[in-house]
C-alpha cells in the first residue's frame, strides 16, 4: 500500500473540501461548482478520482454536472459536494454538505458528528458492525435517520469500491478493520425520511467495465480514450474532450448497451426527504487512525 500517495491525495482533497465549505455557492450552477472544484484538485498536483458530485436536497449521491448544466443552487438547497483526488491511483474520497438555510443546520452537524464519532473509535481490529452501531446511535439520538442502504467502502489503487462496506447502521455480518484505506460516509435524513435510497432516472457518472472491443470503430476509440485517461475510475461526459458532446453521448450509449461502460444512477431518498453527508478517508493502525482527508 502506497501510504505516502494516500496521504498526499488526502491533504489535497481535505484542503479543497474546506475551501468548498467556506464558499457561498448560492447562484452558482452545478457546472460551475464541478469545474471549479475539479480544477482546484488538479491545480494542487492531483488528478480527480471521480467527477465531483453535487447532489441536491433529496438526491443523496451520484449527481454530477452535465456539460454546461444550468441547474442553479438556491439559498434553500442542501448540497452534498463529494470530491475525490488521486495520486498514482491512490484515492482520497471526502464530502461536505453546504447549506444556507438554518433549519437544516442540525441535519448537517449530525452527519459531521456521526463521522467524528466513527473516527474517534477507529483502529486496527475494530468491528465494522460496531462502527455502524455508533453512527446509527448518534443520528437517531438527534431525531434523524441514517440511510441504511448507503455505506462507506474500502479503497484500493484505481478502485473506489474495493469490496468491504463501512456501514451506517448496526448490521449482521462484520469484518475487523485492518491497515488499509477506507472511506466512512454517514448519510442522514429527517425523521420523516424512509431511511433508504432508490435509484433515480438520471445517469451521468460512468466507469469502464471491460476493454473488450465492440466492433464499432469509433466506440472502440472512445473505449481506449477512457482507459488511457481515466483507467477504471469514474468519469463524466464533461471530461470527454476529443468528440463533440452529442457524438460522445451517442458513443457512450453504444458502450453502455454493449456493457463495456457502466452508468451510475442518482440515488434518491425514499420519501423525498433531504439528505446530508459527511465523509473522510482513513487508514486504521494499531494505535488509532490516520485520517488522510483531515483539514490541514
Amino acid at each position: 500500500m502506497e501510504i505516502n500517495d494516500y496521504i498526499k491525495a488526502g491533504k489535497i482533497a481535505g484542503e479543497v473540501r474546506e475551501n468548498v465549505r467556506k464558499k457561498n455557492w448560492v447562484g452558482s450552477t452545478v457546472f460551475e461548482i464541478c469545474e471549479e472544484v475539479e480544477n482546484e484538485i488538479k491545480k494542487r498536483g492531483a488528478k480527480c478520482a471521480f467527477p465531483v458530485n453535487t447532489s441536491i436536497n433529496e438526491v443523496a449521491a451520484h449527481y454530477t454536472a452535465e456539460p454546461n448544466d444550468e441547474l442553479t443552487i438556491s439559498d434553500t438547497d442542501l448540497v452534498k459536494i463529494d470530491l475525490g483526488a488521486q495520486i498514482n491511483g491512490y484515492i482520497a474520497d471526502t464530502a461536505v454538505t453546504v447549506c444556507y438555510d438554518s433549519q437544516f443546520d442540525m441535519l448537517v452537524k449530525t452527519a459531521e458528528d456521526a463521522l467524528n464519532d466513527a473516527m474517534s473509535m477507529m483502529k486496527v481490529g475494530v468491528k465494522s458492525s460496531d462502527v455502524g452501531k455508533t453512527i446509527e446511535k448518534r443520528i437517531k439520538q438527534m431525531g434523524f435517520l441514517p440511510i441504511a442502504n448507503l455505506s462507506g467502502h474500502s479503497l484500493e489503487q484505481y478502485t473506489i469500491h474495493a469490496g468491504k462496506s463501512v456501514p451506517n447502521i448496526w448490521s449482521i455480518g462484520s469484518f475487523r478493520f485492518s491497515e488499509e484505506a477506507f472511506a466512512c460516509e454517514p448519510f442522514v435524513t429527517t425523521g420523516e425520511g424512509l431511511g433508504f435510497v432508490h435509484e433515480g432516472k438520471i445517469k451521468n457518472i460512468f466507469s469502464l467495465s471491460t476493454r473488450k472491443k465492440t466492433k464499432n470503430k469509433e466506440a472502440d476509440r472512445l473505449l481506449d480514450y477512457i482507459w488511457d485517461n481515466f483507467n477504471t475510475l469514474p468519469f463524466a461526459l464533461r471530461w470527454i474532450k476529443e468528440w463533440d458532446e452529442n457524438e460522445a453521448r451517442d458513443l457512450l450509449t453504444i458502450l453502455i448497451k454493449k456493457k463495456a461502460v457502466h452508468a451510475y444512477p442518482i440515488l434518491v431518498e425514499g420519501n423525498n426527504q433531504r439528505v446530508a453527508q459527511a465523509e473522510h478517508t482513513f487508514i486504521p493502525n494499531e494505535n488509532g487512525v490516520t485520517i488522510t482527508t483531515i483539514a490541514p
